[in-house]
Protein backbone atom coordinates (compact mmCIF):
# COMPACT_ATOMS: atom_id res chain seq x y z
CA UNK A 1 0.00 0.00 0.00
CA UNK A 2 1.54 3.57 -0.47
CA UNK A 3 1.08 5.97 1.83
CA UNK A 4 1.42 9.84 2.05
CA UNK A 5 4.60 11.16 2.29
CA UNK A 6 4.53 13.44 5.40
CA UNK A 7 5.56 17.10 4.11
CA UNK A 8 7.55 19.37 5.37
CA UNK A 9 6.76 21.32 8.65
CA UNK A 10 5.04 18.19 10.16
CA UNK A 11 6.16 18.01 13.71
CA UNK A 12 7.18 14.10 13.50
CA UNK A 13 9.95 15.54 11.08
CA UNK A 14 11.52 17.27 13.65
CA UNK A 15 11.03 14.42 16.86
CA UNK A 16 14.14 11.90 17.86
CA UNK A 17 12.26 9.16 16.92
CA UNK A 18 11.91 5.74 19.42
CA UNK A 19 13.01 2.65 19.69
CA UNK A 20 10.93 -0.57 18.85
CA UNK A 21 10.95 -4.50 19.66
CA UNK A 22 10.21 -6.99 17.43
CA UNK A 23 7.11 -7.34 18.62
CA UNK A 24 6.11 -3.81 17.21
CA UNK A 25 2.62 -4.24 15.89
CA UNK A 26 2.22 -4.85 11.41
CA UNK A 27 6.17 -4.24 11.33
CA UNK A 28 6.35 -6.59 8.51
CA UNK A 29 3.19 -4.59 6.72
CA UNK A 30 5.04 -1.60 7.13
CA UNK A 31 8.18 -1.94 6.35
CA UNK A 32 6.20 -3.43 2.81
CA UNK A 33 4.32 -0.41 2.53
CA UNK A 34 7.49 1.50 2.67
CA UNK A 35 9.41 0.41 0.10
CA UNK A 36 6.30 0.69 -2.09
CA UNK A 37 5.81 3.96 -0.80
CA UNK A 38 9.54 4.94 -1.42
CA UNK A 39 9.37 3.18 -4.92
CA UNK A 40 6.21 4.91 -5.99
CA UNK A 41 8.22 8.03 -4.94
CA UNK A 42 11.12 7.31 -7.01
CA UNK A 43 13.25 7.69 -4.35
CA UNK A 44 16.09 6.12 -2.91
CA UNK A 45 15.25 5.94 1.01
CA UNK A 46 12.67 6.34 3.73
CA UNK A 47 12.50 6.54 6.84
CA UNK A 48 9.26 6.01 9.80
CA UNK A 49 8.79 9.68 10.73
CA UNK A 50 8.20 10.66 6.55
CA UNK A 51 5.46 7.97 7.12
CA UNK A 52 4.33 9.88 10.59
CA UNK A 53 5.65 6.89 12.68
CA UNK A 54 8.06 8.24 14.83
CA UNK A 55 9.75 5.07 14.72
CA UNK A 56 13.86 4.43 14.81
CA UNK A 57 13.22 2.70 11.20
CA UNK A 58 14.69 3.24 8.00
CA UNK A 59 14.78 1.39 4.37
CA UNK A 60 17.12 1.95 1.22
CA UNK A 61 17.33 1.09 -1.83
CA UNK A 62 21.26 2.73 -3.31
CA UNK A 63 20.60 1.42 -6.76
CA UNK A 64 19.86 3.83 -8.86
CA UNK A 65 22.99 5.90 -8.06
CA UNK A 66 24.70 2.41 -9.08
CA UNK A 67 26.58 3.88 -12.45
CA UNK A 68 28.10 0.82 -14.69
CA UNK A 69 31.73 0.68 -14.43
CA UNK A 70 32.07 3.09 -11.13
CA UNK A 71 34.17 1.36 -8.31
CA UNK A 72 30.99 1.35 -6.01
CA UNK A 73 28.76 -0.02 -9.02
CA UNK A 74 28.34 -3.80 -7.00
CA UNK A 75 27.61 -2.60 -3.71
CA UNK A 76 24.87 0.15 -4.66
CA UNK A 77 23.26 -2.30 -6.82
CA UNK A 78 22.90 -4.42 -4.09
CA UNK A 79 22.46 -1.68 -1.20
CA UNK A 80 18.97 -2.70 -0.85
CA UNK A 81 18.22 -2.72 3.11
CA UNK A 82 16.16 -2.09 6.15
CA UNK A 83 17.57 -0.58 9.23
CA UNK A 84 15.77 -0.83 12.37
CA UNK A 85 17.19 0.54 15.76
CA UNK A 86 19.97 1.87 13.90
CA UNK A 87 23.06 4.39 15.90
CA UNK A 88 25.25 5.90 14.04
CA UNK A 89 28.71 4.57 15.62
CA UNK A 90 31.16 7.18 13.92
CA UNK A 91 31.46 8.86 10.98
CA UNK A 92 35.27 9.52 9.38
CA UNK A 93 36.92 11.05 6.41
CA UNK A 94 37.03 13.79 4.43
CA UNK A 95 33.59 16.24 4.01
CA UNK A 96 32.62 16.40 0.36
CA UNK A 97 29.45 17.88 -1.08
CA UNK A 98 26.59 16.51 -2.84
CA UNK A 99 23.13 18.02 -4.05
CA UNK A 100 20.35 16.63 -1.96
CA UNK A 101 16.86 16.38 -1.93
CA UNK A 102 13.87 14.49 0.17
CA UNK A 103 10.74 13.19 -0.52
CA UNK A 104 9.30 15.25 2.18
CA UNK A 105 10.76 18.33 0.87
CA UNK A 106 9.97 18.49 -3.19
CA UNK A 107 11.63 20.45 -5.76
CA UNK A 108 13.94 21.65 -2.95
CA UNK A 109 17.85 20.36 -3.58
CA UNK A 110 20.66 21.70 -1.74
CA UNK A 111 24.74 21.03 -1.72
CA UNK A 112 25.20 19.14 1.17
CA UNK A 113 28.56 18.27 3.03
CA UNK A 114 28.46 14.91 4.86
CA UNK A 115 31.91 12.53 6.03
CA UNK A 116 32.54 9.83 3.41
CA UNK A 117 32.33 7.14 6.20
CA UNK A 118 30.23 5.87 8.65
CA UNK A 119 30.11 2.96 10.77
CA UNK A 120 26.39 1.95 11.66
CA UNK A 121 24.89 -0.31 14.40
CA UNK A 122 21.51 -1.89 13.58
CA UNK A 123 18.82 -4.82 13.42
CA UNK A 124 17.66 -6.55 9.65
CA UNK A 125 14.59 -7.49 9.25
CA UNK A 126 14.86 -10.64 10.65
CA UNK A 127 16.31 -9.18 13.99
CA UNK A 128 20.09 -9.51 13.67
CA UNK A 129 22.69 -7.10 14.87
CA UNK A 130 24.67 -6.31 12.40
CA UNK A 131 27.63 -3.40 12.34
CA UNK A 132 28.45 -2.32 8.64
CA UNK A 133 30.98 0.58 7.28
CA UNK A 134 30.02 2.35 4.11
CA UNK A 135 31.86 4.72 2.16
CA UNK A 136 30.91 7.23 -0.44
CA UNK A 137 27.23 7.69 -2.14
CA UNK A 138 26.12 4.46 0.35
CA UNK A 139 27.14 6.42 3.57
CA UNK A 140 25.44 9.21 2.28
CA UNK A 141 22.20 7.66 2.18
CA UNK A 142 22.31 6.17 5.44
CA UNK A 143 23.25 9.70 6.83
CA UNK A 144 20.20 11.12 5.01
CA UNK A 145 17.82 8.69 6.82
CA UNK A 146 19.49 8.13 9.53
CA UNK A 147 19.06 12.33 10.20
CA UNK A 148 15.30 11.68 9.88
CA UNK A 149 14.90 9.58 12.74
CA UNK A 150 17.04 12.05 15.13
CA UNK A 151 14.43 14.70 13.92
CA UNK A 152 17.26 16.26 11.61
CA UNK A 153 16.37 17.52 7.70
CA UNK A 154 19.22 18.33 5.35
CA UNK A 155 18.39 22.09 5.11
CA UNK A 156 19.40 22.11 8.76
CA UNK A 157 22.92 21.16 6.86
CA UNK A 158 22.76 23.85 4.57
CA UNK A 159 24.41 27.72 4.69
CA UNK A 160 22.42 30.38 6.02
CA UNK A 161 22.15 32.26 2.81
CA UNK A 162 20.91 29.03 1.05
CA UNK A 163 18.21 28.85 4.37
CA UNK A 164 17.07 32.49 3.59
CA UNK A 165 16.56 31.41 0.26
CA UNK A 166 14.93 28.66 0.22
CA UNK A 167 12.86 30.09 2.84
CA UNK A 168 9.58 31.04 0.38
CA UNK A 169 9.46 27.60 -0.73
CA UNK A 170 9.72 25.48 2.18
CA UNK A 171 6.48 27.58 3.44
CA UNK A 172 4.64 26.98 0.23
CA UNK A 173 5.48 23.03 0.93
CA UNK A 174 3.93 23.75 4.83
CA UNK A 175 0.81 25.13 3.38
CA UNK A 176 0.24 22.39 0.65
CA UNK A 177 0.85 24.97 -2.31
CA UNK A 178 3.10 22.37 -4.28
CA UNK A 179 2.17 19.42 -6.27
CA UNK A 180 4.11 16.55 -6.23
CA UNK A 181 3.89 13.29 -8.20
CA UNK A 182 3.02 10.94 -4.92
CA UNK A 183 0.84 11.35 -2.18
CA UNK A 184 1.55 13.93 0.61
CA UNK A 185 0.27 14.42 3.47
CA UNK A 186 0.40 18.61 4.44
CA UNK A 187 0.77 19.89 7.57
CA UNK A 188 -1.32 23.80 6.83
CA UNK A 189 -2.95 22.20 3.75
CA UNK A 190 -5.12 24.91 2.38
Amino acid sequence: MILPIVAYGDPVLHKVAEEIDQDYPGLDALIENMYETMYNAQGVGLAAPQIGRGIRLFIIDASPFAEEGSDDFELLTGLKKTFINPIIIEEDGEEWGMEEGCLSIPDVREMVFRQEKVLIEYYTEDWVLVEETYTGLAARVIQHEYDHIEGVLFTEKIKPLRKRLIKGALGRIERGGISASYPMKFPKAK
